[in-house]
């Protein structure tokens, strides 16, 4: 009996394994790894703090969708009037844009760096294969979608941390990067970016969605208190596991490549763990960052369309908003733009969309007529307000050493 019941928890696991794989794109890969290429341990802290700012945001986003059966992008639509709502859908495409940017030019990246292909045709081939992915959902529903994406997850984790076991971080040094400190105006930067590929603004719209129906079938019975309490299960295993992956990037590049020169792009990256940790670590590095590509430009794909059908009741064929979203990648790639620059400045990009995400969440989370008996403790809220004040000082910040430099 008590077997039967444990299978069933488990059973409830996934949604946040969807919003976890946005944690690990590529976007993440080129800003941690030039974080730790750069600036050695210094930034380690960033990666952590980002983290726990992901868990306590993606609970409060699963838990909407738990309590009220509605989204996010819902709770938004209903409430804003035609004019703001619609600007607000703008800025919330904007953000979908610069995250399908990252995606599909880093699967482009890595279908060159595993087969030389032109960086336009591995886009292009990366944006069809994330349809398919989406396919898999729409046919098999959300917990086939949970499983594949499981599986990608899988084979970046293996991937990722392979180097580590080649060439591990001393104790000290990885204790050290614990200390809050930047080194100059590109660590903030970098921060930033760390921050906007960990706590993405698409997921947190994304996530409120995954758990609305109370996770199908497998909720069926249980009462809400039981689904809340795996959820916490689930996002903490999920991000967990994300944050382990994007520190072992942050940190691999700190112990093996910092200081050494050509680590400002991913085909640089490449080329040097080839050379420093051998071509075996470098071809694991490639598979995983391709696998990461496609299962996260999937995610966003999905996000995107969550977001319009909420704020504006407008759900775009598939391979449309699929076409529609992708077309910057391409042509940032057509007009020859260093594709690892545009990884780490689209990051940043996100980090500017965070708050419009996560001041509503924390609002309504916080509201007793939205969420009845499951509204926010105080200490909740006043934690979420604390990382939305983290977020909203990086980004003023970031632009005051941008422009007044």
């Amino acid at each position: 009996m008590l077997m039967k019941v444990g299978l069933r928890r488990v059973a409830l696991l996934g949604p946040a394994f969807i919003a976890a794989v946005a944690y690990v794109d590529p976007g993440n890969v080129a800003t941690n790894v030039t974080a730790g290429a750069s600036f050695g341990y210094t930034l380690v802290w960033v990666v952590v703090l980002a983290n726990v700012m992901a868990v306590l945001v993606q609970y409060l986003s699963a838990k909407l969708g738990l309590v009220t059966r509605r989204s996010l992008s819902s709770h938004l639509g209903e409430r804003l009037p035609r004019a703001p709502r619609i600007a607000y859908w703008l800025q919330a495409e904007a953000i979908a844009v610069a995250t399908d940017l990252a995606e599909v030019v880093g699967g482009a990246i890595a279908l060159n760096l595993l087969f030389d292909l032109p960086l336009l045709a591995g886009a292009a081939i990366t944006v069809a294969v994330s349809v398919l992915i989406l396919a898999v959902g729409d046919r098999g529903g959300q917990s086939a979608l949970e499983r594949t994406i499981m599986a990608f997850l899988a084979l970046i984790a293996v991937g990722f941390v392979a180097g580590l076991f080649v060439a591990p971080p001393a104790a000290a040094d990885l204790a050290g990067g614990l200390v809050p400190r930047f080194d100059g105006a590109e660590s903030v930067l970098l921060a930033s970016g760390i921050i906007g590929a960990t706590v993405m603004p698409h997921v947190i719209y994304l996530h409120s969605s995954l758990t609305v129906d109370r996770l199908g079938v497998r909720g069926e019975g249980l009462s809400l208190p039981t689904l809340l309490r795996a959820t916490r299960i689930d996002v903490g295993a999920a991000l967990l596991l994300a944050g382990l992956l994007n520190l072992s990037l942050l940190v691999l590049a700190a112990s093996a490549l910092y200081g050494i020169d050509g680590t400002d792009t991913l085909g640089g990256v490449h080329e040097v763990v080839t050379s420093e940790l051998g071509a075996g670590v470098a071809l694991l590095f490639a598979v995983a960052l391709l696998g990461s590509g496609l299962a996260s430009t999937s995610v966003g794909s999905a996000a995107g369309a969550e977001v319009m059908q909420g704020l504006l009741g407008v759900r775009l064929p598939r391979l449309l908003r699929r076409v529609v979203t992708a077309l910057p990648a391409l042509a940032v790639l057509a007009a020859g733009v260093e594709p690892s620059r545009a990884l780490v400045v689209s990051q940043v990009a996100l980090s500017l969309g965070i708050p419009f995400a996560l001041v509503p969440l924390v609002l309504l989370t916080s509201r007793r007529d939205v969420m009845g008996e499951h509204v926010n403790r105080r200490s909740v809220t006043g934690a979420a307000w604390g990382v939305a004040a983290v977020v909203i000082g990086l980004n003023l910040a970031l632009l005051w050493l941008t422009f007044a430099g």
